[in-house]
């Protein structure tokens, strides 16, 4: 698939998703996670807003999406987060109005109002509960449903606002071991399993390593925040201490370096990683691609070149190999084969020199592998629209392969910030 066949992919998507209120959407998509960024209507606005800032499609249609995730009222408060209700409204407004100065801007004061009520609220809990030694729960600090999440759309819209340095001292403190009888855990260890509720299968809890849901989104806030001039006390400590704990668990089974989903309490007791029962897919959302990519950036700002090469050198290695592509079974943005096109495509752009040319020839066959040569485009398209696993939406359907796709397709012009809200940009 070369860079002409991802664009009319891209723009088949969109012209099926033309009309909120004609559009195939499938009945959670209209309903229940109607206010989702991941699957909704705020996600599927970013695609539209995306080609219109890249003059390959009309603003008007953004405008219709984001006039319609807005018809019912918008959840917010404590039954919000940033992938939901009004922050996920806030992310899409933002986005559009980066390139359409003074739009959007009476509806994003109010949110933002919102928004900093909700992180002060979130913060006046979270530092309760450290004081009183507890351990957290993936939905306080994550990237989907918590601070880091909240964070990342601050950095977005003021990135030196003293809202954002809240987050980031949480950040810091949340680095902080924490004792558990005899027993040190890091900070941001949890009782519960990966999904946030208990878990027969962690006993004892785990420590998450993901970007979604880990300490990979927190690296990556506070490496971001960094390159953006944005630092707080503990700044720089707290990312070595989080790159110490993931050079210590990462693993090389042959080729290149890869990082575990999680660590659980008979793993961190033992200090070795249980043998995994087959290879893990290389997503943003866990494993190598996204952890590789916060990595890179964490380099970047501590200005460590060897650790920048070593990460892009994992990075290459993953997209390379045969058997780790091989547990990569859809085509997502989240944890499919268009996310590591466009996490490849993000490194790449921070790339040292002596590894850039390599990762930009990793993307292709990864974009090909999308949509293969002898694909049509708009049955493509068709086809991934109407798939009741993938849908239309962001995370996981249709607008986010057609918004990676864009990508590497359009190196050369503007180009919104709509996955700042994955924290890889």
């Amino acid at each position: 698939m070369n860079a002409d066949c991802a664009l009319e992919f891209a723009h088949a998507v969109a012209d099926i998703l033309t009309d909120p209120d004609t559009a195939p959407l499938g009945p959670r998509t209209a309903t229940v996670d109607r206010q989702h960024l991941a699957y909704g209507l705020p996600g599927i606005a970013l695609l539209h807003i995306e080609r219109a800032a890249a003059g390959l499609g009309p603003w008007q249609r953004a405008h219709h999406w984001l006039a319609a995730a807005v018809r019912h009222p918008l959840t917010s408060g404590p039954d919000s987060h940033p992938f939901y209700g009004a922050p996920a409204l806030a992310h899409a407004l933002a986005c559009a109005a980066e390139h359409l100065p003074g739009s959007y801007q009476r509806a994003l004061d109010t949110l933002d109002v919102r928004m900093a009520a909700d992180v002060c609220r979130r913060l006046g809990a979270v530092h309760r509960r450290m004081d009183a030694g507890l351990l957290p729960d993936l939905s306080e600090f994550d990237t989907i449903r918590g601070l880091t999440g909240y964070g990342a759309h601050l950095l977005h819209r003021n990135p030196g606002s003293a809202a954002v340095r809240t987050v980031l001292d949480y950040c810091v403190r949340l680095t902080e071991p924490i004792a558990d009888g005899e027993e040190s855990l890091p900070g941001w260890w949890t009782t519960n399993g990966p999904s946030g509720r208990p878990d027969d299968r962690f006993p004892g809890g785990h420590a998450n390593c993901g970007m979604a849901h880990g300490i990979g989104g927190v690296l990556a806030l506070l490496a971001l925040a960094a390159r953006n001039g944005t630092l707080v006390d503990g700044h720089h400590g707290a990312m070595r201490s989080i790159l110490a704990w993931l050079d210590d668990w990462r693993e090389e089974p042959g080729r290149g370096r890869v990082w575990p989903y999680w660590i659980n309490r008979a793993e961190l007791r033992n200090g070795r990683l249980a043998p995994a029962a087959a290879p893990r897919r290389p997503s943003w959302c866990y494993g190598t691609a996204g952890l590789a990519r916060a990595q890179q950036l964490a380099a970047l700002a501590l200005g460590d070149t060897g650790r920048q090469v070593e990460a892009e050198t994992a990075l290459i290695a993953t997209l390379t190999d045969p058997v780790q592509l091989k547990a990569t079974t859809d085509n997502g943005l989240c944890h499919g084969l268009a996310g590591l096109a466009h996490a490849a495509a993000r490194t790449a752009d921070d790339a040292h020199a002596s590894t850039a040319g390599q990762l930009r020839a990793a993307i292709r066959p990864l974009v090909t592998a999308v949509c293969p040569p002898d694909t049509d485009p708009a049955d493509a398209a068709k086809a991934v629209v109407q798939n009741e696993e993938a849908g239309p939406g962001f995370l996981n359907g249709a607008a986010g392969i057609a918004l990676a796709l864009l990508a590497p397709a359009t190196t050369t012009l503007p180009r919104s910030s709509w996955d700042t809200c994955l924290l890889i940009a």
